[in-house]
């Protein structure tokens, strides 16, 4: 009767392990997509707004990662030109002081068509004001190397509609971002590239060629 009982509850346990063993292999295939939502007009779009290959950064301008990563992304766009659509959203973690602020410097240069400089500028010299109790002296310095209004850029800096748009893209991501940068190639959440090669292969493949 022992030896009976001592091999039920073995045979239970393989049971029970392969079934949970099963159920592990099972979930990632069984786990919803993680999608971002398609191009907005309020997007700030490089490349295509028609390509059939999108590439959607969610990133954080006092992030250090988003700051390497930019380089990168910025030869994707340079070598794909309009046969990609690059979209950059912000979203400034709580635990980056400074990130806010930094956003609002890029859409306040924006207004005065000049976004992409800005973000340039703000990721080259990450390290000079990611430590600053309020670095927006920084900032507007930035605005004079760029040659902007600055009176209207600071006006801008401050502007509830423009802190309005970078809580948009932050709502938009809330749900399907956790760490910056965050990357998503038609709509679909993709592990961080290792390196510009990695990154090409990747568009490439969208794009139906070899790598």
């Amino acid at each position: 009767m022992k030896q009976l009982l001592i091999w039920i509850i073995v045979t239970l346990g393989f049971a029970g392990a392969t079934w949970g063993m099963a159920k592990l292999a099972s979930s990632p295939s069984d786990q919803p997509a993680i999608l971002a939502s398609a191009i907005a007009d309020s997007d700030w779009v490089k490349g295509n707004r028609n390509a059939d290959v999108v590439l959607v950064e969610y990133s954080d301008l006092q992030c250090p990662a988003c700051a390497a990563y930019a380089p990168l992304v910025n030869r994707i766009v340079e070598e794909f030109g309009d046969r990609i659509a690059f979209v950059y959203r912000h979203f400034p973690l709580p635990n980056h002081k400074q990130a806010e602020l930094a956003a609002q410097a890029a859409e306040a240069a924006g207004r005065q068509e000049k976004f992409w400089e800005m973000l340039d500028l703000i990721f080259v010299n990450q390290t000079d004001w990611a430590g600053q109790i309020n670095a927006r002296e920084k900032f507007i310095s930035y605005a004079q190397l760029l040659s902007l209004n600055v009176n209207r850029f600071e006006t801008d800096l401050d502007s509830a509609e423009l802190k309005e748009e970078i809580k948009e893209d932050y709502s938009s991501g809330i749900a399907i971002v956790s760490y910056t940068p965050t990357f998503f190639l038609n709509g679909r959440k993709i592990q961080n590239p290792q390196g510009y090669e990695d990154f090409r292969s990747l568009i490439l493949q969208e794009l139906g060629q070899n790598p």
